[in-house]
């Protein structure tokens, strides 16, 4: 098989003969240790320069929280549009015009005279820089680790769990000293460095040398039998034979000229002829822009809707856990603390996750269900907290569990539970463009809750009603994908026995033309 790599500028494909689980992908787990601190770790510690954006445009909980919707909505929306950029012009040149973007929207952002500026600067343009430099990046990694794949995707996917940590202390005091205007100016110009990360991204090639070897390599001897068995289907498990030693009864030599054999044995040389110039010259197969088979496929429908409607519970704490915290009677830096503890305890859960999901044998999808469950019952209990610490307590447990479900539900995609590493680049997109719409409508959702009770706390029921929806259909992943399983051998088995019915006659009539044959001719000589 000849492997033909479309050559884009300044791309250098790393060729493999298998997955490597190493080699140049621990430089592009860096890569995405960083992307993820520069893109959803911004996002997660925006909540410092929510009050701040309330007092200078005058504006409500839900209008300001529409910014943060806006943009991961923009994010996960734009997913398909980024796999198809993805797989025309290539990983590297996305997320470095990715990270052009993010920068872009930020620094806008801090000219901002009106919400309605932070809609389009912040929500539209970086949100769509967040998705050309996020998806492209965790897919690649992925290519480059098969075994290793749940453990290293989840220790690189800590960066946003870092840049939380210190974005959230950081940001606070750089917005006392200059204002949370420059102070999103001095994200935007660190943002830019996602071009670099973008430059790390080298495609990598799957060369397969045992197959090529076996293309090329045809066995020459005994033609007329290889043109006969390739004609008569009942007849071709009587290759097996030959390794035996067992003399081949249905060949055209063994045969008796009653037989129907000899008749169609000038039949099948155009066919042979055919068949082997199609395997020494095998097309190259056309790669689709995006696949939307995937659709077609019910334990991917099932993960789908786990992830629209345990989205709902992603973002909205992070946003809403220091207004929380001020509404209690918190202090600023103590409230700062809060948003970095619940950082650090979902880098503990991200590493967790990957350690536990890297033990073989174990089924990773009956993992994530429990992890999202517990994640649910983390949400439940926010209501109940009173003072610093139980907040504090709530949100390390919520960190934890965060970050076990935030750094797996998307490489679980390569999953053979869910589509495969195969389709896995077109998974991914389909599945944070049905994201997107829960992303738009979580943060506001929980802002009309709050302007309604008056009661940040209320905020957190609806991101636990949507964690439990995603328990749900998580739960129905696993036997979507074994009721499928088992329709495709049912069929396939009929077939076998079907044959293996059909070809004893054969066999023995064959057999039974040969020995009346041998017969007559031992008569003759006595």
């Amino acid at each position: 098989m000849t492997v033909k790599a479309v050559k884009m500028p300044c791309t250098t494909p790393n060729v493999y003969t298998k997955v490597p689980d190493g080699g140049w992908g621990w430089a592009i787990a860096v890569a995405f240790f960083f992307v993820e601190a520069l893109t959803y770790g911004v996002i997660k510690s925006f909540g410092v320069f929510f009050n701040d954006l309330m007092e200078s445009f005058d504006e409500t909980n839900s209008r300001i929280s529409w910014i943060i919707s806006i943009c991961v909505f923009v994010q996960t929306f734009t997913a398909p549009l980024s796999t198809v950029l993805t797989n025309r012009f290539g990983h590297r040149f996305v997320v470095m015009a990715g990270g052009v973007l993010v920068s872009t929207g930020m620094i806008t952002a801090s000219f901002a005279r009106s919400v309605v500026h932070m809609y389009i600067t912040i929500g539209i343009i970086s949100g769509l820089g967040y998705c050309l430099s996020f998806l492209p990046t965790v897919t690649i990694l992925s290519q480059y680790f098969d075994k290793r794949r749940s453990l290293v995707t989840a220790v690189a996917s800590t960066g946003e769990c870092f840049a939380v940590f210190l974005f959230a202390p950081v940001n606070t005091h750089l917005k006392e000293q200059i204002g949370w205007r420059y102070s999103l100016l001095f994200v935007g110009a660190l943002q830019l460095s996602i071009v670099i990360c973008g430059s790390l991204l080298r495609p990598m090639i799957i060369k397969e040398q045992e197959e090529e070897e076996e293309v090329k390599v045809q066995p020459p001897e005994e033609p007329a039998e290889t043109k006969y068995m390739l004609e008569n289907e009942q007849t071709r498990t009587s290759i097996e034979s030959i390794d035996s030693g067992v003399e081949i009864t249905t060949s055209p030599k063994n045969v008796p000229g009653n037989t129907k054999a000899e008749p169609k044995s000038e039949e099948p040389k155009d066919h042979v002829q055919i068949t082997v110039e199609n395997n020494s010259t095998p097309t190259e197969p056309k790669t689709k822009l995006l696949d939307f088979s995937v659709m077609r496929d019910y334990s991917f429908i099932c993960y789908a809707f786990f992830g629209l409607f345990a989205t709902l519970g992603f973002f909205a704490p992070s946003l809403y856990v220091i207004p929380l915290s001020r509404s209690l009677g918190i202090s600023k830096d103590h409230s700062a603390y809060i948003l970095s503890a619940m950082a650090i305890a979902e880098v503990l859960g991200r590493i967790s996750a990957g350690w536990v999901l890297n033990r073989e044998p174990i089924r990773k999808i009956h993992i994530e269900l429990i992890c999202v469950i517990l994640l649910s019952v983390a949400l439940f209990a926010f209501p109940f907290a009173s003072e610093f610490w139980g907040l504090m307590t709530c949100s390390i447990f919520f960190g934890f569990m965060l970050g076990t479900v935030a750094g797996t539900h998307i490489p679980l995609l390569a999953e053979d539970d869910v589509v495969g590493i195969a389709r896995m680049s077109s998974a991914a997109g389909v599945y944070v463009f049905i994201q997107s719409f829960s992303g738009l409508a979580g943060p506001p959702l929980a802002g009309v809750i709050v302007d309604r009770t008056q009661n940040y706390s209320s905020a957190f029921y609806s991101c636990a009603a949507g964690t439990v929806m995603g328990a749900v259909f998580l739960s129905l992943v696993r036997p979507c994908k074994v009721g499928m399983c088992h329709q495709q051998p049912a069929g396939a088995e009929g077939s076998v026995v079907e044959g293996t019915q059909d070809s004893p006659e054969d066999f023995i009539d064959m057999d039974i033309g040969k020995a009346d044959h041998s017969g007559k001719g031992s008569d003759s000589v006595a």
